[in-house]
């Protein structure tokens, strides 16, 4: 009795909600009864008052059923309608929708030169953000003290990479002049200043390093020059000396100091990398050119002797100090072509012919 009680609970709702096919579903039921039970049970005229029930019955449950047809079309319009009007602002909506994700990413883009550099905290960062910027880069404009990195590292590897692609590669250095003494004592002072240790290379900033480093600078400029057709090479030499070391290539710029575990950075198409960009321009228009334009008149070989370096600047009225003897020019090609990385593996910066 009690399943009975529970059964007919949960039935009870459906029925509320649905009585009308809730009749026809127990007139159903009646009339399959009747036309089962013998006719003996209505009496003498017994096949007729059965067929007479049935028949009613019949006629209750078509009109219940057509009464629930009606009601749903009923419910169903309402919804058409909504549906079709719906499905009309459609286009309106996504339309707008469009307009939104634009603004969002104008919005984002906005931000984004806003956030005029952004603070690199250890050489693992500085190395990354570097390895970023040479990545399919088609320039690089560098401006700094005597350019060790760029020998070590940047220039070898970017020119390796346009060589492997066979693309064209534009490369624009300026350095401290080696033949301005007189600011070349003043970096080695202030490199000195901040520390009287050797640096990753392994050696001491004297006035006489300087010079050397400025020097192979250029003759690693000759030298991948004639190496690779389709790189475009210029040096300038500046007078003057700098605390900042600029690296620009065609995604970002990257800013060092002498901390190695301190930069900045910012990407290309923001605010600061088009002023420094236009900067470093400028600068280079003001300081004496190396005249690059030479580079075939002596050819270097793979490991270029002293006879050849020294040449090379006398051809290009850039003569090497009378002091320097064979192991002072020696010491000159090794900066050029086998520079140890300042900031990491002391063999990462061979040059490969």
């Amino acid at each position: 009795m009690a399943r009975f009680v529970g059964a007919l609970r949960r039935i009870a709702p459906w029925a509320v909600q649905n009585a009308d096919v809730a009749i026809a579903l127990l007139l159903a039921v009646v009339i399959g009864v009747l036309g089962i039970m013998p006719d003996e049970l209505f009496g003498d005229d017994g096949a007729t008052v059965q067929t007479q029930l049935v028949s009613a019955a019949t006629l209750v449950i078509l009109a219940l059923v057509a009464t629930a047809l009606l009601r749903d079309r009923a419910r169903q319009a309402p919804m058409e309608a909504i549906t079709s009007d719906v499905l009309g602002r459609l286009p309106a909506r996504l339309d707008r929708l469009e307009q939104i994700e634009s603004m969002v990413d104008r919005t984002r883009k906005a931000l984004d030169a806003l956030q005029l550099v952004r603070v690199l905290g250890s050489s693992q960062e500085i190395a990354q953000a570097h390895a970023e910027a040479r990545k399919d880069t088609t320039r690089w404009s560098f401006k700094g003290g005597t350019g060790t990195y760029l020998r070590a590292v940047t220039l070898p590897l970017c020119v390796a990479a346009a060589r492997r692609d066979k693309r064209h590669l534009t490369v624009r250095v300026e350095v401290i002049d080696p033949a301005d003494v007189e600011v070349c004592e003043t970096y080695a002072h202030y490199r000195r200043s901040l520390s009287d240790l050797p640096d990753g290379t392994g050696e001491r900033w004297t006035t006489d390093r300087v010079r050397k480093e400025s020097y192979a600078t250029i003759l690693a400029a000759f030298w991948h020059r004639q190496r690779y057709g389709l790189l475009d090479i210029e040096v300038g030499l500046s007078s003057t000396m700098t605390t900042f070391r600029w690296d620009l290539s065609t995604s970002r710029l990257i800013m060092t100091v002498e901390d190695p575990n301190r930069a900045m950075t910012a990407l290309a198409g923001t605010f600061y990398y088009a002023n420094c960009d236009t900067e470093l321009r400028l600068s280079f228009e003001q300081a004496r050119r190396v005249p690059l334009e030479r580079y075939r008149g002596v050819p270097l070989g793979d490991e270029p002797t002293i006879e050849e370096v020294q040449e090379l600047f006398e051809r290009i009225d850039m003569p090497l100090p009378k002091s320097y003897n064979g192991r002072d020019v020696v010491d000159i090609a090794r900066k050029a072509l086998r520079a140890a990385d300042p900031y990491g593996d002391p063999g990462a910066g061979r040059a490969g012919p």
